[in-house]
């Protein structure tokens, strides 16, 4: 399953990955227009909903990358044997193409995945992001405002990839106002990171799902491999 995110584990090409994610990081953060311009962000503390306390993050380390848990089908090419090309969430009725993150504003009509991190199936974090608007996941920003997202943990998300498998995963943490992606940044083992926004275009804080992995099952290729048709909405 190789994404082709693969780097040396030396010091000079570890600290230029962290300064060129740091900026890409920032760029990110500071995008994803969400539905309304007066939908303002509530002045409150960071805001978690999780089932089990969150463990403080330790020292910056980058995730290896391993090899996959299972060859990839026939039909695939290797650089695309694996991303990420469709995000259900039965419960938010939100069923998405993904595409790769564009170098500039994000799409509209797709949701995208942060080509700096990992793909489903690989030890880290897979980074999946679109704007809070109708069609898009804007039910997640509403969810998370009723008792700060706590009846989207457990819920269901069914991340499909280009080698015609559908990864499932399960909401453990619901974390409001989120200002960094140091948490995906650092994870070592595979997680799915969601991410909206959560005020008018411009506001800082975001919207953070996390999920972990809990099973891998055969996909059709057709509902594995829609047809992407994202817009341009800057």
């Amino acid at each position: 399953m190789d994404i082709g995110h693969g780097f040396r584990a030396r010091l000079v090409p570890a600290v230029l990955f962290a300064t060129g994610l740091t900026f890409v990081a920032a760029g990110l953060l500071s995008y994803l227009a969400p539905v309304a311009a007066g939908d303002a962000v509530p002045s409150e503390p960071v805001a978690i909903a999780s089932p089990e306390p969150v463990p403080s993050p330790g020292l910056l380390t980058f995730p290896p990358i391993g090899s996959p848990s299972s060859e990839p089908s026939a039909s695939a090419s290797p650089a695309e044997a694996a991303v990420a090309t469709r995000i259900v969430i039965p419960a938010l009725r939100i069923d998405l193409p993904i595409v790769a993150g564009p170098k500039g504003y994000p799409y509209c009509n797709v949701a995208m995945y942060l080509t700096e991190l990992h793909q489903p199936g690989e030890p880290g974090a897979t980074f999946i992001f679109a704007h809070a608007r109708t069609g898009m996941f804007l039910p997640l920003l509403n969810a998370s405002k009723i008792s700060n997202g706590k009846k989207m943990v457990g819920m269901l998300i069914q991340v499909y990839t280009a080698d015609d498998r559908v990864h499932l995963y399960e909401v453990t943490q619901v974390r409001r106002h989120q200002v960094t992606l140091d948490r995906p940044v650092r994870a070592t083992s595979e997680e799915l990171w969601l991410q909206t926004s959560e005020g008018p275009k411009g506001t800082k804080e975001k919207l953070h799902i996390v999920a972990r992995p809990f099973s891998v099952l055969a996909a059709d290729h057709a509902a594995a491999n829609p047809k992407a048709k994202p817009v341009s909405c800057s």
